[in-house]
């Protein structure tokens, strides 16, 4: 990742995007030990996920995805968690990730701009 500010401590970026008429901040953080990417469109943190990839025998990677606040009966913000972390690991293999969402529309149209949007 790119870094923004080279005074600044922690590389980061920033992206500003309209996805279906709701304008969408997103900024991504890579920290020694994890990344970060908080995507809003309501201007606070909502969901907070965790997701990891696990280490193992298998030859197919496997990711642990856990919910640290917020809601918890939303498969598809487990599932874009996933999709982000798949995409960081083959990066950053050893670090995991804090993913937060606040958002207006939990589409599956919305999770897969702000995954396009992460890959960038």
């Amino acid at each position: 990742m790119e870094c923004l500010d080279a005074n600044f401590p922690v590389c980061h970026r920033k992206v500003s995007l309209e996805i279906k008429g709701n304008k969408t901040e997103i900024v991504i953080c890579s920290y020694d030990d994890h990344i970060l990417v908080i995507a809003t469109q309501i201007g606070a943190m909502g969901t907070i996920l965790h997701a990891r990839k696990e280490e193992g025998m298998s030859v197919e990677p496997t990711f642990s995805v856990s919910v640290i606040f917020g809601k918890r009966d939303e498969p598809m913000l487990v599932a874009t968690a996933r999709r982000l972390i798949d995409h960081i690991s083959s990066h950053v293999p050893s670090k995991p990730l804090i993913l937060s969402l606040g958002l207006k529309d939990h589409s599956s149209e919305t999770l897969k701009e702000i995954v396009a949007a992460v890959d960038r």
